[in-house]
């Protein structure tokens, strides 16, 4: 079994509440109440925020510039057509620019954007491989669970979210970031962090659908 097959198997349980919660079942059907969308939407563009600075160390600190380049795309790709996307959004959905532009973290969103700048600053390449495989692979993981279950939403805004998380869009990246931990040499206090990031990551994206869909912000068991 490869790390990230054994992370997946022991947290199976929280990841599937993440990939099903009642938030992707009402996207996918289109019955998602576009105000619990808009306050999720709100929140994911504050949160990008800081993807984009654990994106930009992780480019800094990778091993070789193959690495550094896949950073580097996925990079391009969220402060290029994602930020268009975030933005037509807004308009359709009745935000302002002031709105978007000055919106304040809620708790789990600030929480978890605090974790990842500081395992950014002070975690090693694979740490910040971990989150992202997290962070993308969960989204991957329903949306192609969405497509592959044909869900196609009238809500072209809910349409467009689902298939930028399928496996044409993410598929190839989640793989990249599988591969770079299933290959990493580590030493055993090095796999007890790596899964603590792991499962710390896998809770905040769990949180982050129980805040927009319950405005919750109760620690899930493990």
């Amino acid at each position: 079994m490869t790390l990230t097959q054994e992370l997946r198997y022991t947290h199976r349980d929280l990841w599937q509440q993440m990939v099903t919660h009642p938030f992707v079942i009402e996207l996918g059907d289109g019955t998602l109440a576009v105000e619990t969308f808009r306050a999720y939407f709100l929140q994911d563009y504050v949160f990008v925020r800081d993807l984009v600075t654990l994106t930009a160390m992780g480019l800094a600190k990778a091993p070789d510039m193959r690495a550094a380049s896949r950073l580097n795309q996925f990079l391009s790709g969220i402060l290029s057509p994602e930020n268009d996307l975030f933005v037509r959004a807004f308009h359709a959905l009745g935000v302002s620019e002031t709105d978007y532009t000055e919106a304040s973290a809620s708790p789990v969103t600030q929480a978890c954007g605090d974790f990842l700048v500081r395992t950014g600053l002070e975690g090693s390449f694979a740490d910040i491989v971990t989150i992202l495989y997290v962070t993308e692979g969960t989204y991957l993981d329903w949306g192609t669970r969405l497509l592959t279950a044909g869900k196609r939403p009238d809500h072209p805004l809910y349409q467009e979210w689902i298939d930028i998380h399928g496996p044409e869009v993410l598929g190839a990246f989640v793989d990249w970031l599988g591969e770079i931990l299933d290959h990493a040499v580590l030493v055993e206090s090095q796999r007890t962090r790596i899964e603590r990031i792991f499962l710390t990551a896998l809770r905040y994206e769990y949180l982050f659908w129980e805040a927009a869909y319950h405005g919750t912000s109760r620690w899930p068991d493990v």
